[in-house]
């Protein structure tokens, strides 16, 4: 028989480690959001990763963790464990109290992160944080109490969400979906024709190499939940995360492909990230096979929802809703067709899939009317969108006083590269001058 402490802190060196990985993924989040926008807003859109960081895990500590995994009351809400104090006995026993609460905050500041794409380039930074605070302490703790808490009024029924699919993704999905079209759309996005405009990506290898990052960390997204080293179904949970994430991708690349005649990079992106969100329900309830199609059917899907975000006048500028809360949706509703317990298709039993229904729209439609009220709360002490003005000079500037990059010509370069230079590049290099000038 294997030695108690032996077994607990094998687990905890397991759940501490995955949940880095998960830490991680902000790294990913930073990156691949910042090559998906202009360069003008790159400080800003990393200023807003770290405040879901530093303000996130604080507010997840003081109240988000109670009201998330306290004891339940009447499978509403949690009512014990804020800072950790309390009640904790009905917590996992694998693993130390310290180390579950690690994992969760790391699930908790992913949440936050998905909105922080969809408000990009034109969210004011104060406005922002109140809305990392009221997501971490309260929007995103109350609906996964639902699903994941103790005696939560959704797990008694049945619901299956291995990793998140709808707790993390799809609530926090279409609260992007609302926040973005509260802000607003960015300058010139909507014009007077009959199609949006497009903004060029500024650095698609930089959202590649995010991509990469965000793919790694969803390892220990998935894998990682089972908050047990020595679960039998860890291989299982890898392997379908891979399968799910590689058809996502590949679905995508050949279908913008074979319509448009060209593989779209920023499409192969999204359906790998459609991909593993889809999954992330299933991933420890389902086959082999069954991944391959939820993650090609979720990469498709995530081109035709990207489209129809645009046509009912949401400004996206990284497929947050589309890959998130579409898919994140897609993915739960696909658990009750193909769980190997449960499963429509599997077993011809219809409970799983109605519950899963009924779980997935639920706890959607909180995020979207969570994210409402929050947001006209915070709008009576702060603006929830920066100046016109403020917007075209960028965020980085207007909102952090500083550029992304900042290029040292030399003298006699620079005179002549003021000889040749256009207009608009002058000017910004002498908003960076000023920036440089302005810290020394």
């Amino acid at each position: 028989m294997p030695n108690p402490s032996i077994v607990t802190g094998l687990n905890t060196t397991w759940v501490v480690l995955t949940a880095s990985m998960i830490f991680f993924m902000e790294g990913g989040f930073a990156l691949l959001e910042a090559g998906f926008i202009r360069s003008k807003n790159h400080v800003s859109i990393i200023m807003k990763v770290f405040a879901d960081l530093i303000f996130g895990v604080f507010a997840y500590f003081l109240i988000g963790f109670g009201l998330m995994f306290g004891k339940s009351a009447f499978g509403l809400i949690g009512t014990s464990g804020f800072a950790m104090q309390g009640v904790l006995s009905h917590l996992p026993t694998t693993i130390p109290h310290q180390a579950f609460w690690l994992f969760q905050a790391a699930f908790t500041v992913a949440a936050v992160s998905i909105v922080s794409g969809a408000v990009a380039e034109r969210m004011n930074f104060k406005a922002y944080v109140l809305y990392v605070l009221l997501m971490t302490a309260i929007i995103y703790p109350i609906s996964g109490h639902w699903v994941w808490g103790n005696h939560g009024w959704l797990a008694q029924m049945g619901m299956k969400d291995f990793a998140g699919s709808t707790v993390i993704h799809a609530m926090a999905g279409f609260s992007a979906m609302v926040a973005a079209s509260m802000i607003g759309a960015r300058i010139g996005k909507f014009g007077t024709g009959e199609k949006p405009q497009a903004f060029a990506p500024s650095n698609l290898p930089l959202a590649a190499v995010g991509t990469f990052v965000l793919w790694f960390g969803w390892f220990g997204f998935n894998a990682g939940s089972t908050l047990n080293a020595q679960a039998a179904d860890i291989s299982q949970i890898a392997m379908n995360t891979l399968l799910a994430s590689i058809a996502g991708g590949g679905a995508a690349m050949l279908y913008t492909l074979f319509r448009e005649d060209k593989a779209d990079i920023g499409a192969t992106i999204n359906g790998i990230l459609a991909g593993l969100v889809a999954i992330t329900a299933g991933c420890a309830f389902v086959g082999f096979w069954s991944a391959l199609v939820i993650g090609a059917a979720a990469g498709v899907l995530m081109i035709w929802a990207t489209g129809w975000v645009e046509k009912i006048g949401v400004d996206d500028p990284v497929g947050a809703v589309a890959v998130h809360g579409v898919n994140g949706v897609f993915g739960t509703v696909m658990v009750g067709l193909f769980a190997q317990t449960g499963g429509l298709l599997t077993t011809g039993h219809w409970h799983l899939l109605g519950v899963q229904l009924l779980g997935t729209v639920v706890v959607s439609l909180w995020g979207v009317g969570a994210t409402f009220g929050s947001l006209k709360l915070i709008n009576l002490f702060v603006p929830l969108r920066v100046s016109r003005e403020e917007e075209e000079i960028g965020l980085d500037l207007s909102s952090h006083g500083t550029v992304a990059t900042h290029v040292d010509l030399g003298v006699v370069f620079s005179h002549e590269w003021q000889k040749h230079a256009t207009p608009a590049a002058r000017q910004m290099a002498k908003a960076s001058a000023m920036t440089s000038e302005a810290s020394e």
